[in-house]
This record gives structure tokens, sequence and C-alpha cells, in this order.
């Protein structure tokens, strides 16, 4: 039996945890509620009260085969912090996910080895991959959907940019499917992209996603130059053998 701790049990991290035990995987999962607490419990998750902003981190919760650091900060002192409760814990593996945000709009593909931005993002991102008490694989996952969060409802207010552009998403199923593969086959010390092979313009994208949910077609703004990028995942399939559960975006 595997044991896993979920730093985050969100939108993301919760899913994670609930198909962890199922597939019988000893679950430990954190949250900054106490009123969800009992939430994770009764899917089998065991609750920690975890925010990485306190001096103290339960050394309890971080003791796992694998850490999985789902949370939205981008607080790098914070993570410093986290990362010397880990150096001090039995945890030997972490899955950072992270975000292909992290790349510039350069209006080409772009894969593991491009340039990124200068962010905090990334400035986490290497504080993990460059400690040696524990390996890190870095998943820079591309824009989220499934579940509640549903894109016909983005942009509700306002007109959308850049239409002759292309998306870059990814489903949560396909999400933690990944996560699952890079812990069974043992692929640490990695950097991946996670994003579908499908890029439609955002144009097709967003009016299809409306019309899935029975929406007027979304107002869209050409007034600015085009800026782009297109996610490749192609380290990804090729080194875990994966193919995407949702890899048509226009079928959704």
């Amino acid at each position: 039996m595997k044991n896993v701790s979920i730093l985050g049990c969100g939108w993301l991290g919760k899913e994670l945890g609930i198909y962890f035990t199922r597939k019988g995987y000893k679950v430990k999962g954190s949250t900054t509620s106490k009123d969800k607490l009992q939430e994770l419990k009764s899917v089998e998750i065991k609750p920690y009260l975890v925010n990485v902003s306190d001096e103290h981190i339960s050394s309890e919760f971080l003791d796992a085969d694998v850490l999985i650091i789902a949370i939205t900060s981008k607080e790098i002192e914070n993570f410093k912090r986290l990362i010397s409760s880990i150096e001090k814990s039995n945890t030997a593996k972490v899955i950072f996910i992270s975000s292909t945000s992290v790349y510039p709009s350069l209006n080409k593909e772009m894969t593991e080895e491009d340039e990124t931005v200068d962010f905090p993002l990334v400035e986490i991102e290497n504080l993990f991959r460059n400690n040696n008490n524990f390996q890190t694989t870095i998943i820079r996952f591309a824009g989220l959907f499934g579940g509640k969060r549903q894109p016909g409802n983005w942009f509700a207010d306002r007109k959308i940019p850049h239409p002759k552009g292309y998306v870059n998403m990814i489903h949560r199923e396909d999400c933690i499917a990944i996560i699952e593969q890079i812990i069974e086959q043992n692929v640490f010390g990695e950097v991946f992209n996670a994003c579908t092979n499908d890029h439609p313009t955002r144009e097709d994208f967003y009016i299809n996603a409306r019309k899935t949910l029975g929406k007027p077609i979304p107002e869209f703004d050409d007034s600015k130059p085009l800026e782009y990028k297109i996610i490749s995942s192609k380290k990804l399939q090729n080194e875990l053998k994966y193919q995407f559960i949702y890899d048509d975006l226009l079928r959704i």
C-alpha cells in the first residue's frame, strides 16, 4: 500500500485523494479550513490542518512515500519553510504542481527546454528542482477544466481577447491519471508539460464551450496584436507512454 500526502485538497487535490483511496492508497490530505476537515474524513482522506505560512508544519502529515503539492500560493518564503520541513521528514519523493503560465507567449510551440518568464512560480520550481534531499517531479499543467470548472462560464462579463490564438487545456481526469502514472512508474527528477494535443483557436473553443452550456455566443476582442503559445506534451507522452483521456476539446 502506497502512503501519499496531498498538500492542498481543493479542486484537484480532493478528487485526486478520492481516486487514490479507491485504488487502495493510504491518503493524507490537508486543508487550511477547519470546516473542511470532516469533509475530507468523509471520503476516507485522513485530514490535517496545514498552512504553509505557519512556522510549524505537521511532520506526521509530511511523512509519506510521495508528497503531492497542489496549492496556489506563490509566496517564496513559505515554500522555503515548507522545504525545510520536508528535509526533516521521511519523504524522499515530491510532485510539485506548477503551471504552463511560466512560459511567455512567443507565438510558437513551447517545450520544457524553452525559456520561462521571471515569475515567482519559476523560482519556487527551482527551489524544489535544486534540492538534493529529495527527488521532485514538476508538472506544468495547462488550463484546468472539469467538474464544476466549465470554460463556458469563463469571461462572463468581458470580451475574450486574442480569438485567433490557441488554447492550452487539460481535463482534471487527465491530471489525476498523469500523477498516478508518475508514481506508479517511479518517474522522478523530471519536468513535464501536461496539456492535451488539441489546440483549437480561442474563438472556436469558447463558442463551443458556451453552446455546450446552452449560453449565448461570447464576444471577442481582436484589437491587440496576436499573442499565443502552444504547449507541447510530447516529452510526457513519450516517457510515460501516456494517452490523453480528453484529447478533442471541441467534443467535450
